[in-house]
């Protein structure tokens, strides 16, 4: 009579746990700080003091501002898988309901600011929600419905204004921009440094950042746990809004009009400079820490091109080729780890390449 004995059950080795330096070299953002500095060691030697000099890092610190507040709100959308072209049209249309409002009011005191800074504010959650309501609700893709927006609020801002831009800002809020500085900065970039780090808590220690996540990762799965991923997504877009409105606010105090086409750029800078800083454009991954390093790029080329003589059309070439380049690196990373069952480094994924 044989004895029938139990299979002794397979050991699986866990993967190595790869260390603190290691799990560093693999973040993609600690990557383009190097770019950056890269960049600003080649425009110094290229134009010397002059890139150097404080009055240069004090207008890239104000041209930065507005791109970092509006990068909060891109962070977490570009986590959820979604992506919002909307939100450069939707900072000019805010900033000219702002403005119409500052503008009948009349004075040049806080009091008619306070109330263009609420309207620009609230036609921005709204121009968001209705974004995040169509894209959650009625399942239009992300990409369709905001380059709607995108055509539709800028239209709205021409036909409101005549595409003629409006000037009648209140001394109080330019004042705001001229004379207030901290360490010789205008006080915008400090504004703006409040918005990241409030943005920064609120998506990497609160219950709202884990769910953008979550969603993000897995959104089938987020929604068998619980979580109301249309709510969220309302809200995600409703957030990206307030900030284009808080933006249009920082514009209008730093150059006084409402730029209505100054800004056909921005919606290129701000998600370039999300993606460049790591966060993917496939979901699930990213970082305030990476979309402020990414929002750099654009900024220090801009300031430098214009230094060293270079026609400014250059900017989006540059800007564009390294958008393309960081999610080819995304690509590879995330198809690295499919392999290989955890995130390499940047350096593991060239070097898988060739």
């Amino acid at each position: 009579m044989s004895v029938i004995t139990p299979e002794e059950p397979a050991i699986v080795e866990a993967p190595p746990r790869q260390s603190l330096l290691g799990r560093v070299a693999g973040m993609q953002s600690v990557w383009i700080l190097g770019v950056l500095l890269l960049i600003v060691a080649a425009f110094s030697v290229a134009a010397g003091t002059k890139f150097l000099s404080t009055s240069n890092f004090s207008l890239i610190s104000q041209n930065i501002a507005v791109w970092a507040v509006l990068g909060v709100g891109m962070t977490f959308v570009i986590i959820t898988s979604g992506i919002d072209l909307s939100i450069g049209s939707v900072l000019v249309f805010s900033s000219v309901v702002a403005a119409k409002i500052m503008e009948a009011v009349g004075g040049d005191g806080w009091s008619t600011a306070a109330l263009g800074i609420a309207g620009a504010l609230v036609s921005g959650i709204a121009w968001g929600a209705l974004n995040g309501f169509l894209i959650a609700k009625a399942k239009i893709p992300p990409l369709i419905v905001t380059l709607g927006a995108l055509s539709v609020a800028l239209g709205l801002a021409q036909v409101i204004t005549g595409g003629i831009d409006i000037r009648s800002v209140p001394e109080a809020l330019t004042d705001f921009n001229t004379y207030i500085k901290i360490l010789g900065i205008p006080a915008l970039p400090f504004v703006a440094l409040v918005v990241v780090i409030v943005g920064g808590i609120a998506l990497h220690k609160t219950r709202f950042g884990r769910y953008t996540y979550a969603i993000g990762s897995n959104e089938l799965g987020a929604r068998r746990v619980g979580i109301s991923v249309d709510r969220h997504l309302i809200l995600v877009y409703a957030l990206s809004g307030a900030c284009a409105g808080l933006g249009a606010v920082l514009a209008l105090a730093q150059f006084g009009t409402t730029t209505i086409a100054g800004q056909s750029l921005t919606n290129l800078n701000v998600i370039a400079a999300v993606v460049i800083g790591g966060t993917s454009i496939f979901g699930g991954e990213g970082s305030i820490f990476g979309t402020v390093i990414g929002l750099f790029i654009p900024a220090v080329l801009q300031a430098g091109f214009v230094i060293i003589g270079v026609e400014a059309f250059w900017q989006g070439v540059a800007v564009g080729s390294v958008l393309v380049a960081a999610v080819y690196v995304d690509q590879s990373r995330r198809a690295a780890a499919q392999r290989g069952g955890s995130h390499p480094s940047l350096l593991s994924v060239f070097k898988t390449k060739k």
